[in-house]
């Protein structure tokens, strides 16, 4: 793993400064042990954030009829993931302040623990959702924080580390679609089962955490030239805005996917496993991908071509889920797993967009917050349409329509600016 760690570089412009200002700072170089725990905890990490939805994604037929949801209320579960992403997200920073990213990030593994193993047992549709929200808690802030640990601890690596990051969280992603019908019927066919065991996943990620929750970077070493300033109006950054929409929009398209994606195919005569494989071959994508695109987003001065090239693929998807499902079913996926490293990309984004450490930290909250503030009623109208249409024409049909604005931000959020410069 440590042969990913080579060396990167990237032409930065540096700020006029004034003689009098601050001079900011940064870390002297950490203890090897800490920073391979940190690696092997980033990776646990990003394997986790995302089995909780793709596993119910894969089982939400199952769901519904077991605990009777109608269409809308399924809806209203694939939303609570980015409500729960917008509302936590932005509690991260404080936290971190306070108690260190460390041990905010293994208090966030306890969480998704905890709430995966107790959900499908909790009984209801409420409590149900009350134990999503918990695991999903954790996630959120571990999502804020993991762009803030790779600034902090590998400030000349962040494309890559980023990339390994990314990589790690398609992978798991990938596998909880792909194996948790079959890990279903290997414990029984009961779906409380297929969703509880990500449990043992996630208490595993808590494990490296846990000699970190007081690990500081050591002591800071001054750096002439630089400025620490005050702290930013991050909303006063055209590019921050745009990076929040872009993020939003990215994340409806992806907790679309992964809550509905098996039910499309389903829904046109694909056998329930296949289906999943089919979603799981669509977070598969994002695998090489995910750990290619950061390193070169991070090496190019607008990261807009590439926006462009990953909102084409898909509207390609969309458009033949929308005329043959089943008969192009494996293009279609593909497709669609390029379409989602627009999510690696605005986390590499939001790397590229800050110069400092708490301008990253700022960025990534507000980002990942408001964005997935915006995504929030992407899913559910999804299943509102689905259920009044009774097909899948005019949901894809929104799914498509939306990639266009995507399109449109990501390419004003990939140009070469820095949000200091702009905030302050």
């Amino acid at each position: 793993m440590m042969g990913l760690m080579a060396e990167e570089t990237r032409t930065v412009r540096k700020p006029a400064v004034p003689e009098t200002s601050t001079p900011l700072t940064t870390p002297a170089a950490p203890p090897a042990w800490a920073v391979r725990l940190v690696i092997v905890g980033i990776v646990l990490a990003a394997l986790n954030l995302r089995p909780a939805i793709t596993s119910l994604g894969a089982l939400l037929e199952e769901v519904r009829d077991g605990l009777g949801m109608s269409g809308g209320v399924a809806g209203l579960l694939t939303s609570v993931p980015p409500l729960c992403f917008a509302v936590f997200g932005a509690t991260a920073p404080r936290l971190a302040r306070r108690f260190g990213p460390g041990a905010v990030v293994c208090a966030g593994m306890t969480a998704i623990t905890a709430g995966l193993l107790i959900r499908p047992y909790i009984g209801g549709t409420a409590g149900f959702l009350a134990a999503s929200a918990l695991a999903l808690m954790g996630i959120a802030v571990s999502n804020v924080l993991m762009p803030v640990i790779v600034k902090r601890w590998f400030p000349d690596r962040v494309g890559t580390m980023t990339g390994l990051y990314s990589m790690a969280l398609a992978l798991g992603t990938a596998v909880a679609a792909a194996v948790t019908v079959p890990l279903t019927g290997a414990l029984g066919g009961h779906w409380q089962s297929g969703l509880a065991v990500w449990a043992v996943l996630a208490g595993i990620a808590v494990l490296p955490w846990l000699p970190l929750v007081r690990e500081r970077v050591p002591a800071p070493v001054p750096v002439p030239g630089a400025e620490a300033g005050p702290r930013l109006r991050i909303a006063r950054s055209r590019t921050a805005w745009a990076l929040a929409v872009f993020f939003g929009l990215q994340a409806t398209a992806a907790y679309i996917t992964m809550g509905w994606m098996p039910q499309i195919f389903r829904d046109a005569g694909v056998p329930a496993g296949t289906a999943g494989v089919l979603l799981a071959v669509t977070m598969v994508m994002g695998v090489p991908l995910a750990f290619v695109i950061p390193r070169v987003a991070s090496r190019l001065p607008h990261q807009g071509p590439i926006v462009l090239v990953l909102g084409a693929c898909g509207l390609a998807g969309y458009a033949g889920l929308y005329l043959a499902p089943a008969a192009g079913a494996w293009a279609w996926a593909v497709l669609l797993g390029i379409a989602n490293c627009a999510f690696p990309l605005a986390l590499t984004m939001v790397g590229m967009r800050a110069r400092t450490g708490p301008g990253v930290a700022q960025l990534s909250a507000f980002a990942q917050s408001t964005g997935y503030l915006l995504s929030i009623p992407g899913p559910l109208l999804v299943g509102v349409l689905y259920q009044r249409s009774g097909g899948w024409g005019v949901p894809i049909a929104l799914m498509a329509a939306l990639m266009l604005p995507q399109m449109a931000v990501g390419f004003l959020a990939g140009r070469d600016r820095i949000v200091e410069d702009e905030a302050r």
